[in-house]
């Protein structure tokens, strides 16, 4: 379903009344909760909750955006279902790519419901790390594919498909686990696992490290892995930490494997981003970019 996510964010919140039930519910985590609401108050300038210590209570402005957000909501499901009577009769053939992080967690459900919309589509999926997916967009041996990451080619194409964020992860039962919060230069002392070189994750994790005056060649890695499923596995068997997106990590969270380790002053969002060569469009092509925006509850 296509929908603006704070807005989705703001409607949790508000019938749940508690950050944390949010962040627990949209599996992400309370800070962000936080800055989404936050930002939209500065959006619509108008608080729309009243904090009062540890419980909330909706203001008049926020009882009124709730009414409109269900109706907001309930017109997107009208607009998918009458969209999906212009797919009739679509045909053709499609090569679409994707990053790690999207072909294991987001891109199988999306492919089903893909096919059952579209059988007369017939397509191929090749997945890797986001530079292997650039270069073969490039040399067109695939149509479209969807990346994370920061690279930027001339001859490519960059729509937005959806935002993520990025978490420090270690399995329940570690020390650092019970901490809860730490600051940025304690990653110095900790062993890492992380993702490979040319791995769009590695990118927004540099990114984001530099910013706070760390460089990835002082951490302790103690391993480079190739992928999500690899990284996770290894941390339920040993007492490292990882970056993780959340999408990855929803049902080790669930059933209590691994936790969240928050790092004070810093945040991890990144964009996963469509690309495809320049004039290098068809009917077909925007199709499923549009139907990858209508699934996906990112």
């Amino acid at each position: 379903m296509i929908f603006d996510f704070r807005l989705k964010v703001f409607q949790t919140v508000a019938l749940k009344l508690s950050f944390t039930k949010a962040a627990a519910e949209l599996f992400i985590t309370q800070p962000a909760v936080t800055r989404h609401i936050r930002e939209l108050e500065k959006q619509l300038n108008t608080a729309l909750f009243v904090r009062n210590g540890n419980h909330i209570a909706l203001t008049t402005a926020g009882n009124i955006l709730l009414k409109y957000a269900a109706k907001i909501f309930e017109t997107y499901l009208l607009f998918e279902s009458e969209l999906a009577q212009l797919n009739d009769g679509l045909k053709g053939n499609l090569r679409i790519g994707a990053s790690t992080t999207l072909a294991q967690t987001i891109m199988p459900k999306i492919l089903a419901l893909f096919k059952t919309a579209y059988p007369e589509i017939q397509f191929t999926f090749t997945r890797g790390n986001t530079e292997s997916m650039t270069q073969q967009v490039i040399e067109e041996k695939i149509d479209v594919a969807i990346v994370e990451g920061q690279m930027h080619y001339p001859q490519i194409n960059y729509e937005k498909f959806s935002d993520d964020e990025l978490v420090l992860v270690t399995k329940s039962g570690n020390p650092l686990a019970r901490k809860g919060e730490i600051i940025p230069q304690q990653l110095l002392d900790l062993p890492l696992v992380l993702r490979e070189h040319g791995s769009g994750t590695l990118d927004v994790i540099s990114k984001a490290l530099s910013d706070v005056g760390i460089n990835l060649k002082d951490l302790r890695i103690e391993l480079q892995l190739e992928s999500n499923v690899s990284i996770k596995q290894y941390l339920l068997h040993s007492e490292s930490a990882a970056f993780l997106s959340m999408q990855t990590i929803i049902g080790e969270l669930k059933r209590n494997e691994l936790s969240i380790v928050d790092i004070k002053g810093v945040e991890m969002f990144r964009a996963f981003q469509f690309i495809q060569l320049h004039g290098r469009t068809s009917k077909i092509i925007e199709s499923f970019k549009l139907f990858c925006r209508s699934h996906s509850n990112i």
